[in-house]
């Protein structure tokens, strides 16, 4: 078996000249490329190596030489061990800067696409504003009993936290309360993860438990729930397992601001972060410029983000999602709220193109992949040429993949994108791109 190469010992220094994709440092040192954690272009830092190939090294910055202007001392005291955010040393406004150049790179370069026009980024609170999250839990006695957050950076530990400056602050500042309380329970080595879930008035907090609390525990449990205002689920099992330890509030959010409420269940997915998510959800509407009564097809439609809002602008909207308990879920939703949309269930990976909800004609298309992107339908509904195409995206990659392809193959123009400042504080990228249907096609 071939040794694994040792990074060198000791501290290094080097020039940073650009952020890479996970806003790590990018230096060139002896010609070979370096990636420093905790590093901004324009700085020299001391670094110690932590891993070294033949072609790329990795390192952790030690010490700050010559800082750059838009350094910013972070402001969570766990920045650094808590691997949950990794650029809180930049200042909010030039995180924003690194995500539309993400973007605008790998359109370039990926999709071989620039678009005509850059967007203003649509942004909001950059603390406080996680509504969902998967909390660890772990029993840790050498760390001071039960650990709940996230991991350690580059680590599968437990980072030892006492609060989360990004998660909604009704549970992020409860941290240890909530590890105290596990701590008590007669199965505290058996609650492997809290989910959390908060709308405007409900904190809903599911338990993932391996073995059945006892009646002390569901005591203890409770008296938890009514002293923080917390709705606890217990989850034995799978999602279907689910069930409330009492009986919980209703959670609710509007999508667009407007008086549409959108129910979901507390491990459905919804956009973590709420304020963003309402101006993301105006800004594809208002981009598809929508006329009464015009047909617009909806692809990854979840629990009805974009297609209550879209109905209620007077578009014929049909919406299309491939988990059924989402689409239940969201015709609930049309329902309660007065609106007419279809709503089908459908595998938007494996589409032939012969689907009968596929043979309506439709005038627009909005859609809303997950990370793979939505390659495999894409050339489907691109040959019945709407006139013009939203394609809002979590990674600016496969977005990139996908724009090459309606701008190379099908003939469209890509007119407008921008970047949504969704996770503040990390290195991921939300975006959005407008496609237009050129002339004569």
């Amino acid at each position: 078996m071939r040794k694994k190469k040792l990074p060198p010992a000791g501290e290094f220094t080097a020039d940073i000249i650009d952020l890479d994709h996970e806003g790590r440092g990018f230096a060139r040192i002896d010609g070979k490329a370096t990636f420093i954690a905790d590093a901004l272009p324009g700085e020299r830092v001391r670094f110690k190596y932590l891993r070294s190939a033949r072609d790329v090294d990795e390192g952790q910055c030690v010490a700050v030489e010559t800082p750059s202007p838009h350094r910013v001392t972070p402001a969570c005291t766990h920045f650094g061990v808590c691997g949950g955010c990794s650029m809180q040393h930049l200042a909010a406004d030039q995180q924003i800067v690194f995500k539309q150049k993400q973007l605008l790179d790998q359109l370039e370069r990926s999709g071989k696409v620039v678009p005509a026009e850059v967007a203003a980024p649509i942004v909001g609170p950059v603390w406080g504003y996680r509504r969902r999250a998967r909390l660890g839990v772990k029993d840790v006695p050498k760390k001071g009993g039960v650990l709940v957050g996230f991991r350690e950076r580059e680590s599968s530990f437990l980072a030892a936290l006492d609060r989360c400056q990004v998660v909604d602050p009704r549970v992020g500042l409860k941290l240890r309360e909530l590890g105290a309380l596990i701590g008590g329970l007669s199965i505290h080595r058996a609650v492997p993860q809290i989910e959390v879930a908060c709308a405007q008035d409900v904190v809903a907090l599911v338990f993932r438990v391996l073995q059945a609390p006892s009646e002390a525990d569901r005591d203890a449990l409770r008296a938890f729930a009514l002293r923080e205002g917390f709705d606890i689920y217990l989850q034995t099992g799978g999602p279907d397992s689910i069930r409330p330890l009492d009986e919980a509030k209703r959670l609710e959010y509007s999508p667009d601001g407007s008086p549409i409420a959108l129910r979901f269940e507390p491990t459905d997915f919804i956009q973590v972060n709420g304020h963003v998510s309402q101006q993301t959800v105006n800004q594809a509407l208002d981009w598809l410029e929508l006329q009464a009564g015009e047909r617009v097809l909806e692809l990854f439609c979840g629990l009805g983000n974009f297609s209550l809002p879209l109905a209620r602008r007077g578009a014929q909207v049909l919406a299309v999602e491939g988990e059924s308990g989402l689409v239940q879920r969201a015709r609930e939703n049309a329902r309660r709220n007065g609106l007419d949309i279809r709503f089908e269930k459908a595998d938007l990976f494996q589409s032939t193109g012969d689907e009968s909800w596929l043979q309506p004609a439709f005038d627009k298309l909005l859609l809303d992949p997950p990370r793979a992107g939505a390659k495999e339908i894409l050339p489907i509904v691109a040959r019945r040429k709407p006139q013009r195409i939203v394609y809002v995206s979590c990674h600016p990659g496969t977005l990139a993949r996908d724009a090459g392809l309606l701008v190379h193959e099908f003939g469209y123009r890509l007119a407008r994108a921008g970047v949504m400042d969704m996770f503040p504080h990390t290195s991921h990228v939300e975006s959005m791109a407008l496609f237009e249907l050129g002339k004569g096609r």
